[in-house]
């Protein structure tokens, strides 16, 4: 089957394009209003951008009722959020924060889950949570959308620190992923989460490519 995305002639009983690009890692970002309240909500349209130095990116669509949402407009006001990784013992409590709720309302609260003081910014860690990272804000692009909620603003952040509890490193001194099953984001309603892992080397040896791949700052 094909479809045109401005047409939604897909015919299907739901829209199948978040079912396309799949799994999304799941960003629980914490930030604070200019006021100091405290702000919690997940995001799955994240990705890493690069490495030397670290970047991210994260895509905040409007709310129901076509504003920006509070979590667009603390960074844009401050500044500063922190991702929070979110493994399979805390998807309930995330997808508590998930709802639309008046910006008064304390969402860690609401999940019930622990403030952890950050380093370099501002907004609390998520105690719980094994690895988070603590951003300053780049750049916003403000893609215009359709309805509501279509226009997003994706929110690019360089990387200041990096937490990663002693607990999910392994002997080998690599991130245990199976032992977090960090949560993903599918289509509709659907999530799914790692269990296992496997590895493959690109062959040719060359060491700076290989470097570049796991991430390590550049000599």
């Amino acid at each position: 089957m094909h479809y045109d995305p401005e047409l939604n002639d897909h015919g299907l009983p739901m829209g199948p394009f978040k079912s396309i690009s799949v799994p999304r890692p799941i960003a629980w970002v914490s930030t604070l209003s200019k006021d100091g309240v405290a702000n919690l909500a997940p995001y799955s349209q994240y990705m890493n951008l690069t490495f030397d130095p670290p970047y991210v990116m994260l895509s905040v669509n409007q709310t129901t009722t076509g504003v920006r949402k509070d979590t667009t407009n603390n960074i844009e006001q401050t500044g500063e959020f922190v991702i929070n990784m979110v493994p399979y013992d805390l998807a309930e409590a995330m997808n508590r924060t998930a709802a639309e709720v008046p910006p008064e309302v304390d969402e860690f609260e609401l999940a019930g889950v622990t403030r952890a003081p950050s380093i370099k910014v501002k907004p609390a860690r998520i105690e719980e949570t094994p690895i988070q990272i603590e951003c300053v804000h780049h750049q916003t692009l403000r893609l215009p959308g359709a309805g509501e909620q279509g226009t997003c603003d994706v929110i690019i952040g360089k990387v200041v620190m990096v937490h990663i509890k002693d607990e999910v490193i392994g002997e080998d001194g690599q991130i245990d992923i199976v032992k977090i099953r960090p949560l993903a984001r599918l289509g509709y309603w659907n999530y799914t989460t790692v269990t296992d892992s496997f590895e493959m080397v690109i062959p040719g040896n060359n060491e700076a490519l290989l470097v570049g791949l796991q991430g390590a700052k550049q000599k």
